[in-house]
């Protein structure tokens, strides 16, 4: 493997597998925008998770088939989706109430940089051309109890996307719990990032020579407190 093979490891929907496995029963969830919703897919048939989007609908189903969807019923990313039994719609001013007041439990977002202390910058590279605020976001990772990051190692350039410290804008200070890409499970602790599991066929250097920061293996201990 090259230190530039954003290929390896866990595919897309490998990713979102192994990170729904994670989220305990009966959570309320924010999926963000492309490899999140994948996650939505692959729960355990043992979980019931409710679905909270920041438009305004908690109890968010899966997305119709192509054709049978509402034009008028979508999700924050625009995307049509379907409500189950029991779900509720309001305006999004409330819909951010849930999220400030810290009544959602976990939230899923994409990354463009995750420093090692757990700065998150998802939104923005900067560029003169880029989109021009930070959206919900900013919301989510202050007002969600948990934030999951799920993204791909590197960038198409084989540029590291966890790092020191981000160099792109912020979308919140210290905010990211763990990570999850196609190499590795990884934790953000007091000490920085600690990988905790593998994606078969990785090893522990091939994860730190595509990462622009420190590496701790800390599988051990966390198979110790997850046996």
């Amino acid at each position: 493997m090259t230190s530039k093979d954003s290929k390896a490891g866990w595919s897309r929907e490998e990713m979102a597998a192994r990170l729904a496995q994670d989220i305990p029963n009966g959570s309320y969830v924010n999926l963000g925008i492309g490899i999140p919703e994948l996650v939505a897919r692959f729960v355990p048939e043992d979980k019931t998770l409710i679905y909270h989007t920041e438009n305004g609908l908690i109890g968010m189903g899966p997305s119709p088939e192509a054709g049978q969807g509402d034009p008028e019923l979508i999700n924050a990313g625009k995307r049509q989706v379907t409500a189950m039994p029991g779900a509720a719609y309001f305006h999004h001013a409330d819909s951010f109430v849930m999220i400030r007041g810290g009544h959602i439990d976990l939230c899923v977002l994409g990354a463009l940089q995750v420093a090692q202390n757990g700065d998150l910058a998802n939104w923005s590279t900067g560029q003169p051309d880029a989109i021009p605020a930070v959206g919900g976001a900013m919301d989510l990772v202050a007002g969600v109890k948990s934030i999951y990051v799920i993204t791909q190692h590197t960038t198409k350039h084989g540029d590291p996307k966890l790092v020191e410290s981000c160099t792109y804008p912020l979308t919140g200070l210290g905010v990211v719990d763990r990570i999850y890409t196609n190499l590795a499970v990884i934790e953000v602790t007091p000490d920085g990032f600690g990988v905790s599991e593998l994606s078969p066929g990785i090893d522990f250097q091939d994860v730190q020579n595509q990462t622009g920061a420190p590496l701790s293996d800390i599988r051990e201990s966390a198979t110790a407190n997850n046996p």
